[in-house]
């Protein structure tokens, strides 16, 4: 097979591949033998149907394009592995000669451009440190996460006033449009200040006491009216005001395990300490990050961005048509910093030689499915179906490639050495229990693929 490529963009090249004849060739027998199997010839059994008859009954035709739909798939990976190419996008193929027929001399020749990830050059790891910045606790930072706690244990009051910032509003709620009710509600608890609802709320119901009504125009948030101008009618059956308990020792004894308030504030210190200790180890890893790329120019797939960009303005605004500049901007800014965090830990996963076990993808998956309250086996299984396996197995290599660079270099903290091997945790020394990231994908898919299998057998 010859390889030609052609470079189009940093991020963007073209391939020209020639396939020789005893290459294509078990291509065009594996599309003779599935042909055999779908028609039906006098005198033969299904599926025992010699090449050449299919050749002269169906013609050559049919097979030298079914063993280009099977083969070209395949070359073209060959051709990314011998070129060291890392494609970040799928190819636009163009089959642009193939042979007319079983004696034809002509080689198969197609070309494929694909967006590719740049090629990076990251500093040595030996030798680096990086200084992290101490965390502190504050006697300030105390005091706000107590007083969070107090405010668990509050009572509601009603009050004869006004209502306040920080109050809890009864109300009641009608929507109009051109005169027509489009959305009511009733005995809706709000709290003032929160900015929980509809905007301009706040300040409609600011100043005004149990009984009395008002109004506003504002935005419809839900619903079939979403986005839509409407009157407002706000109702006000009651204010309450939020009772806070003295922060003393029956305050520690009715909200924790202590006695007295100086033993919870110190347990609420330690908890502090232990959640900074995990932001210093997550600034460590944004530092790390930082060093990595410093002076580095990261090229982006255009094409690539694009697309990642018009994923993260859907999340953004419900009509992406209709999207701001400010938004798109955003969007844009999102989406290449996310692909060059990916393009940076991606050659740091191979620079680190990292490689993804298949327990690694399960426990990755597992987590996932578990976060969203979901079944691990119908996860994957999902993931499998869906071909979105890949895109775990490299998201399982970046994680990998993260910690292994990080234990890699040294961190200090005002000078002094900082260990966080219990966020990075242990060097894997059992290379016989790792597998490279495709073949993990292969197993976990054909794993699954067994598990289904039996349980339709049972079933």
């Amino acid at each position: 097979m010859k390889i030609s490529v052609r470079n189009l963009e940093p991020t963007k090249v073209k391939l020209t591949i020639t396939v020789d004849p005893e290459e294509f060739n078990p291509f065009l027998d594996e599309a003779r033998k599935e042909i055999a199997k779908q028609v039906t010839v006098p005198g033969f059994r299904k599926g025992h149907v010699p090449g050449k008859i299919i050749d002269q009954r169906i013609g050559f035709a049919a097979v030298a394009g079914e063993a280009v739909n099977n083969g070209v798939p395949e070359l073209y990976s060959q051709a990314l592995e011998e070129k060291g190419i890392r494609p970040m996008a799928q190819p636009e193929i163009d089959v642009q000669e193939v042979p007319a027929s079983a004696k034809d001399e002509t080689k198969l020749k197609f070309t494929a451009t694909v967006e590719r990830r740049p090629e990076i050059e990251l500093p040595e790891l030996e030798g680096m440190t990086i200084d992290v910045a101490k965390p502190e606790v504050t006697d300030e930072d105390v005091a706000a996460r107590l007083e969070t706690l107090r405010q668990r244990f509050g009572t509601l009051v009603g009050v004869d006033r006004p209502a306040a910032k920080g109050d809890f509003a009864n109300i009641d709620l009608t929507a109009e449009i051109d005169g027509e009710t489009v959305d009511s509600q009733e005995g809706v608890s709000y709290e003032l200040g929160s900015a929980t609802m509809l905007d301009g709320m706040d300040e409609a119901l600011e100043g005004l006491s149990a009984g009395e009504e008002t109004s506003f125009e504002g935005t419809l948030e839900a619903g079939d009216h979403e986005g839509e101008k409407a009157l407002i009618k706000v109702k006000v059956n009651s204010v309450k005001a939020e009772e806070l308990p003295e922060l003393d020792d029956d305050f520690a004894q009715d909200a924790s395990e202590f006695d007295t308030l100086d033993e919870l504030k110190a347990d609420i210190r330690k908890s502090l300490e232990q959640d900074s200790a995990a932001r210093q180890a997550t600034e460590a890893r944004d530092a790390f990050l930082t060093k990595l790329a410093e002076g580095l120019e990261i090229p982006v797939p255009k094409g690539v961005k694009a697309d990642a960009a018009a994923e993260h303005l859907k999340g953004m605004t419900p009509d992406p048509e209709t999207a701001t500049k400010e938004q798109k901007d955003e969007a844009e800014a999102a989406a290449e910093k996310e692909l060059k965090d990916q393009i940076l830990l991606d050659t740091l996963a191979e620079k680190m030689d990292v490689k993804v076990s298949q327990a690694d993808v399960f426990n990755f998956l597992a987590s996932i499915a578990q976060q969203y309250g979901m079944d691990p086996n119908a996860f994957i299984s999902a993931i499998v179906r869906n071909n979105q396996l890949g895109s775990a197995v490299a998201e399982v290599g970046r994680s990998k490639g993260l910690l292994a660079g990080m234990r890699a270099v040294s961190f200090t903290c005002e000078g002094e050495a900082l260990d966080l091997s219990a966020f990075l945790g242990e060097e894997e020394s059992d290379e016989d229990e790792s597998v490279a990231a495709a073949s993990a994908a292969a197993a976990v898919a054909d794993e699954i693929a067994s598990a289904d299998e039996a349980v339709e057998d049972a079933e």
